[in-house]
């Protein structure tokens, strides 16, 4: 582990050199790049001073408890090799836990989907809980949210959303939130006070940069129509709604919700990236690994992660076995006991796969 260790200080040092290199300083997207992989190691680093410094007291420790002849000092060298020998294993821990390969995607801005599924009207509502729910995180850590498209029932709720949110390390904390989300309570319709069973699909995806996926004109469908909804006057008589299909794919976006049509394909061919990146990323993981079981925070989509049940004021998180009372906190974007949770749980099961 040692001689990784010192890779990484290499690694590190390198780094720190080309920061100032004038050709990097003088090129904004290749000092971002790297700065952001340099304050990424640097908590490692800092991790693996602290382990060389203790390794090196152990050995002077052990020198003195060899060679001196005063029997104070050496009593003096055991008691503080003793103490050495306690804090190692904690650091060491510590240590495996920052070698475990990091997700690229955990510094990325993503793309948010949220889809009503099962329960018509009432998922519909409870798919705009979850936006308001996300969105009111969002702005707990002064993260930016645009609405990219976005399906509205007259009622209040959303059939389907698909927003940008932006933000250093929004993907890191959110790329846990992806599958089915199941809500259980009274709706406002129901007059028995019969409890419904509904569900929405929620589906993050790391914003793909053009560096990440090259994307030919030849592969693109591009079809502009009336936009609906809200908007002013130029709803229904202007083409500025933007409907793009990827060919080779088959993906399909959309956005109809800026009135400018150029506006609408900048934000539809984010979204094209973004799941383009996305399948990208899952072929290369199911290549990798053949025991799906060690694609540990997947997000299947066709998985149901959570429950909410309101009259119980209850959340709980079907894949880490976490129950918290506290529902009408988390609806207000009260999220970090429950991102935490699951960071902590996805990341046990990575150091667990790595050893």
């Amino acid at each position: 582990m040692l001689e990784k260790l010192r890779a990484i200080k290499e690694k590190y040092n390198e780094l720190t050199r080309r920061m100032v290199e004038p050709e990097i300083l003088a090129d904004p997207d290749a000092y971002r790049r790297i700065s952001i992989e340099q304050a990424e190691l640097s908590v490692l680093v800092e991790k693996i001073n602290d382990y060389e410094k203790l390794l090196a007291e152990a050995e002077e420790a052990e020198e003195i408890i060899c060679d001196s002849n005063d029997a104070d000092f050496k009593d003096m060298a055991r008691a503080e090799l003793q103490d050495l020998r306690a804090k190692q294993p904690k650091i060491e821990s510590e240590l495996k836990a920052l070698l475990v390969p990091k997700d690229p995607r955990d510094s990325k801005s993503v793309i948010l989907e949220i889809r009503a599924g099962t329960g018509g009207d009432e998922a519909a509502l409870f798919g705009a809980d979850l936006f308001r729910m996300y969105s009111k995180y969002a702005d707990s850590k002064r993260w930016k949210v645009n609405v990219i498209d976005i399906n509205e029932t007259g009622i209040g709720g959303i059939k389907e959303v698909v927003a940008s949110v932006e933000g250093r390390g929004v993907f890191s904390r959110l790329k846990y939130e992806s599958g089915v989300h199941r809500v259980q309570r009274v709706p406002f319709t129901e007059t028995s006070g019969r409890i419904h069973t509904s569900a929405a699909t929620v589906a993050v995806l790391p914003e793909a940069e053009d560096v990440d996926i090259k994307i030919e004109e030849k592969d693109l469908r591009i079809d502009t129509f009336c936009s609906s909804g809200a908007g002013g006057q130029s709803v229904n008589t202007a083409y500025s709604a933007v409907r793009i299909v990827h060919i080779p794919t088959g993906i399909v976006v959309q956005c109809q919700d800026e009135r400018s049509q150029l506006k609408n394909r900048d934000k539809a061919m984010k979204v094209l990236r973004a799941k383009l990146y996305d399948a990208e990323m899952k072929r290369l993981d199911a290549e990798r690994s053949e025991d799906r079981k060690t694609q540990v925070g997947s997000g299947d989509r066709s998985e149901r992660i959570r429950t909410y049940n309101f009259p119980q004021n209850r959340l709980t998180d079907h894949r880490i076995g976490l129950t918290l009372h506290k529902l009408d906190q988390v609806m207000e974007g009260d999220l970090d006991e429950v991102l935490d949770s699951l960071i902590t749980h996805f990341n046990a099961e990575k150091l667990r796969a790595y050893e």
